[in-house]
């Protein structure tokens, strides 16, 4: 979730952020072997820093992941048969849980650096026309909308509690945050339409103008420099015929 902030992170143009993004992602996944997820942390050490985020404030937005991540090495390290555990079958699942680790921490470095308006104005700029307008509005009521349905989940489960609902059974306990989260989303539905409608920002949502600075320069270099990183070992074997 954005946290306001003056971080190297947070002054950055949101254009420029996105490449760093992207960049990264096509080199995670380029270089898979271990020096190059060890390289790959340096980077995602890098953009924690320029964000002021420390690791286990991100791993804690993204306690929900983590467990997916850690079962594709388990279920890789259980066999049905003698010897029932083959520790080297889960070294190919626990690197590609680890690089997929690494991309969301530099994603979430730029959510929480990035209001969501000048994530909506990068995206228009992107994408230019009523396509961009959509895909920015979109992102914009995403990002929004699962903000407030968070706080009322939250708000619903700390109201349970005060009344004793945590010792319900577990089945009663999801019944009762479900119900209530569903009221709240359609309720939540209905005020957000009508606030689009008065502020016509389904059509021409007012947005932040975008500048490029100093800054950028270097974000933008680091960008091309991990894009041409990942392209290495696809122009590897075109070089050395060339040679």
């Amino acid at each position: 979730m954005y946290a306001p902030g003056t971080s190297l992170a947070h002054r950055l143009d949101p254009r420029a952020k996105l490449a760093v993004q992207v960049g990264f992602a096509l080199a995670a996944f380029a270089h898979t072997s271990p020096r190059g997820l060890l390289v790959g942390t340096g980077v995602v050490a890098c953009c924690l820093w320029a964000a002021r985020t420390a690791p286990w404030e991100a791993l804690t937005e993204l306690r929900l992941l983590v467990p997916f991540l850690l079962a594709g090495p388990l279920v890789e390290v259980v066999v049905l048969g003698p010897p029932w555990l083959a520790p080297e079958q889960a070294v190919a699942p626990a690197l590609a849980s680890y690089r997929t680790l690494l991309v969301v921490l530099v994603a979430a470095a730029y959510v929480r650096t990035t209001p969501t308006r000048e994530s909506q104005a990068a995206l228009q700029w992107l994408v230019p026309g009523k396509p961009g307008r959509a895909l920015g509005l979109c992102v914009g009521l995403v990002a929004r909308y699962l903000t407030v349905l968070r706080a009322d989940l939250r708000r619903t489960r700390t109201a349970m509690r005060a009344r004793l609902g945590d010792r319900l059974p577990v089945h009663e306990r999801i019944r009762l945050v479900a119900v209530a989260g569903l009221g709240r989303v359609f309720d939540r539905s209905d005020r957000l339409a009508l606030a689009m409608r008065a502020r016509c920002l389904s059509w021409n949502p007012t947005l932040p103008r975008l500048r490029f600075g100093p800054a950028d320069a270097v974000a933008l270099g680091l960008a091309l420099a991990l894009i041409g990183w990942a392209l290495t070992p696809a122009l590897a074997p075109v070089l050395a015929s060339l040679v």
